[in-house]
């Protein structure tokens, strides 16, 4: 199983990122192997509120109808939210984010061990990172 973050469906729909190409081939890869892909609510909330602001309402559409789809998602409740805010708490690091944290949680949790993201703290975290 892999998990994905939010800067790779970013990557994914924005034709304006510098990481598009990669991670659109990527992403085409991971369908076409059939691979397990999963996130959480958290990552989707975060993907939905960025691809919308950054690049419109018709990315929207395609990050909706076109590739949420493929995604297992863990639906965080109540008692996982404290257990993540409790953890930045006592990880003191502004630097990263409630999402974050939660991803970190949910691969663990689910001994998933490879993370499709363009962003360091995975791989800061132990994590393996694709591309």
């Amino acid at each position: 199983m892999i998990y994905v973050d939010t800067s790779a469906f970013l990557a994914v729909v924005h034709a304006g990122d510098d990481q598009h190409e990669r991670a659109f081939q990527t992403w085409q890869n991971l369908i076409e192997n059939n691979e397990r892909l999963m996130c959480n609510n958290y990552v989707l909330v975060e993907s939905i509120a960025l691809v919308q602001h950054r690049v419109g309402m018709e990315a929207l559409a395609i990050l909706h109808n076109e590739i949420i789809p493929y995604m297992e998602v863990e639906w965080l409740d109540e008692s996982l939210h404290n257990t993540i805010v409790d953890l930045a708490l006592t990880t003191n690091r502004r630097q990263l984010s409630l999402v974050d944290l939660s991803s970190f949680d949910t691969m663990r949790r689910h001994n998933i061990n490879i993370a499709f993201t363009f962003d360091s703290h995975f791989r800061e975290q132990g994590f393996e990172v694709i591309p």
